[in-house]
């Protein structure tokens, strides 16, 4: 039984015999009936009462009809959805989680305003993590800080990131020759920040003596305020933070100071949920 059978038995059903439902499919009236004999058949019931050449429904007809009906109407409906242009349905989004916290309410406000029969999941996690689950089909698309592997996702550059050095107020300048705090506060493995974070201790000739690895940048900062270490993080994550006239900040030097947060999917996945949100991002980027 597949959905052609069903259009037939609906057309046979709703023309009251086989003669009009053949003029109506376009096709011989020897083939519908042999699709509905073969229907028949299949189930193993009839689904006619046949007098002469007149049909009748059979009880058995009855009960199919309404499940050939509820059939078509899903599979036209999956048809047009497939088929939409319009953003719609569920989209499942990841993110890094100071870009949740910090650079995505606003455009995601927007775009959740513009587009109301779009339902936005929201994941956070890094970007090995966000990635995979992309692969995996977990997540339609995520924004985190490059690289992002341009072999397996497509991506386009969202926010650029102005990348600083966070400690306590109470900390002199950072300069060269001179030993950095010992202690290294950030994010689990396969956060881009703590990578560039430990990257920068090595070309400094050091290994801190000790990392505090902490799942939430607000704990992080806390941290960092009381004078336990040093963190990198976007000089953007400072803007919802109440104590951040207490820190400060110590520049990164040049070529290491900048990041690209960018929004990728599994390439040739692309959906018009994700063109939107990226039209969306990009527009609040360039203002």
């Amino acid at each position: 039984m597949d959905l052609s059978d069903l259009r037939i038995f609906r057309a046979v059903v709703e023309e009251g015999g086989i003669t009009r439902a053949a003029e109506r499919l376009h096709r011989v009236q020897s083939n519908v009936t042999t699709r509905v004999r073969q229907l028949e058949d299949d189930l193993g019931v009839a689904l006619f009462i046949r007098e002469g050449k007149r049909l009748h429904l059979a009880p058995a007809g009855r009960v199919l009809l309404d499940y050939a009906e509820r059939l078509l109407d899903l599979a036209a409906e999956a048809r047009e959805a497939v088929q939409d242009s319009r953003p719609r349905g569920t989209f499942r989004l990841g993110s890094m989680e100071s870009t949740a916290a910090v650079r995505l309410p606003a455009p995601l406000s927007a775009y959740i305003k513009r587009y109301p029969e779009v339902n936005v999941e929201l994941r956070t996690g890094n970007p090995v993590q966000l990635a995979r689950a992309v692969l995996a089909g977990e997540l339609d698309a995520a924004l985190a800080a490059e690289p992002i592997a341009p072999e397996q996702f497509d991506q386009i550059p969202v926010f650029e990131e102005d990348l600083v050095l966070i400690a306590a107020e109470s900390q002199p300048p950072i300069i060269p020759g001179e030993a950095a705090p010992r202690t290294m506060i950030a994010f689990e493995n396969g956060c881009p920040h703590r990578k560039r974070l430990e990257d920068w201790y090595e070309a400094r000739g050091e290994t801190p003596a000790q990392t505090l690895q902490l799942a939430s940048y607000y704990a992080m900062l806390g941290c960092v305020l009381v004078g336990m270490g040093i963190t990198l993080l976007p000089r953007s994550v400072l803007a919802t933070y109440p104590e951040r006239k207490r820190l400060s900040l110590h520049p990164l030097p040049e070529g290491q100071n900048k990041a690209w947060t960018l929004l990728f999917w599994r390439k040739g996945a692309g959906s018009p949920k994700i063109e939107a949100l990226a039209e969306v991002l990009t527009a609040k980027a360039s203002r």
